[in-house]
């Protein structure tokens, strides 16, 4: 693969931002689950329904700022002399790593025999959740090698321990592959991207062709009484493919806002995909619905369009009017999305775990959950600015 030389190389702030932005309603609408008498249009829409609320958009929303991520990031590191080797290393570690701790907090969850473990599930699930810190912290130049291998192979260790230590509702010991969980499906979906943008050279014609093509794979794994839906290796790939159209359609945007010489105009082609993504969507409408539970194309379509069209008014703002300092509330997230998404599982199964509770069950639903839902989404910004200061920063 080679540079993509017209690929601007300045900070994009903006992309920053989304990123911040998404992450920080990701918590508090991961936090607001728990929370009951809530108004339906701050939970995700139930599986049997053809609609879809804003929390369906905050995954797709992820989706899309990875996939257009991809070319920066490849860019940078055919810049700094990376070899082939290196890069394909370095895309199956992320894609390892995200796969295997989706596994984990999957099995976090349910499916767990609570008399048999020998530690309780809320300890297990907290130390799943902890354990990808010591091992895929960003450690300072400084830091001693010595230290950083004992925490980094004793993290890794102490995975091969849980997996030992669990034991499922039936009695077998380890872990199953309920889902991928999240961070599992965003793995997979990185990983089928990122190896044909390599092999096309980030070609953006042959993008749009994989977009399509992930797009008419989930609407054949969609249709009923379709024999190669029988297939186990097809439902596979066709099922990762519904989210590697949500990665896919953020590389075009990045490729058409970036691949060139920026312009203070209207970028008629982006407005243009950003209409055909709803138009597309609107026309498998009648066949498909619309559901984020079950990843109907026309949900995928819809969260695309609209993340092109969110995007576009951050561009506008951020790139063009240069209005950035309001954004500065989000950089943190956007600086450590990783550590941000697990730290709230960390501190409720340590909670569950040590047997205490410290939010009032007054704010456990209505108004006031939905409150504290918001308070707790600054705390862990706040938190991040600590984390980052300190260096600890999650980097696969």
């Amino acid at each position: 693969m080679t540079i993509k030389e017209n690929l601007y190389s300045g900070r994009i702030i903006s992309i920053d931002a989304f990123r911040g932005i998404t992450i920080l309603v990701m918590i508090f609408v991961n936090e607001l689950a728990g929370v009951s008498d809530v108004p339906q249009w701050m939970k995700h829409m139930p599986a049997d329904a053809d609609a879809m609320t804003f929390v369906d958009l905050v995954f797709p929303a992820f989706l899309f700022i990875v996939g257009m991520s991809v070319p920066f990031a490849f860019n940078a590191r055919l810049a700094k002399g990376d070899q082939p080797f290196v890069i394909w290393k370095h895309t199956l570690k992320r894609s390892v790593a995200l796969i295997l701790m989706g596994l984990f907090m999957v099995n976090a969850e349910y499916g767990y025999n609570e008399a048999q473990m020998l530690i309780s599930p809320a300890l297990w699930a907290f130390f799943a959740y902890t354990l990808p810190i010591p091992i895929w912290n960003k450690y300072s130049k400084d830091f001693p090698s010595l230290w950083k291998n004992i925490l980094q192979y004793g993290g890794m260790l102490g995975f091969v321990t849980l997996y030992f230590l669990y034991i499922q509702d039936n009695g077998q010991m380890g872990m199953t592959q309920k889902w991928w969980g999240i961070l599992g499906l965003i793995g997979w979906a990185y990983l089928f991207t990122v190896v044909y943008y390599w092999f096309t050279n980030g070609n953006l014609k042959a993008m749009i062709a994989f977009f399509a093509i992930s797009v008419l794979a989930n609407c054949i794994n969609q249709t009923d009484g379709l024999a190669v839906n029988d297939l186990a290796w097809f439902k596979f790939i066709a099922g990762h493919l519904t989210h590697v159209t949500l990665v896919s359609a953020g590389v075009i945007i990045s490729l058409l806002f970036f691949d060139g010489k920026n312009s203070a105009v209207i970028n008629w082609k982006v407005v243009g995909f950003g209409i055909l993504f709803f138009l597309v969507g609107y026309l498998l409408r009648p066949y498909y619905e619309v559901s984020k539970i079950r990843g109907t194309p026309s949900w995928t379509l819809y969260s695309a369009g609209l993340c092109t069209f969110i995007y576009y008014a951050l561009y506008w703002l951020m790139e063009i009017k240069k209005k950035t300092a309001w954004s500065e509330f989000f950089m943190p997230a956007a600086a450590n999305p990783l550590l941000i998404y697990i730290l709230p599982g960390i501190i409720i199964y340590f909670n569950l775990a040590v047997g205490i509770k410290i939010i009032p069950e007054y704010f456990s639903s209505g108004i006031p959950g939905i409150l504290w839902c918001a308070i707790f989404s600054v705390i862990m910004l706040y938190l991040m600015k600590v984390f980052n200061k300190f260096n600890i920063r999650l980097h696969l």
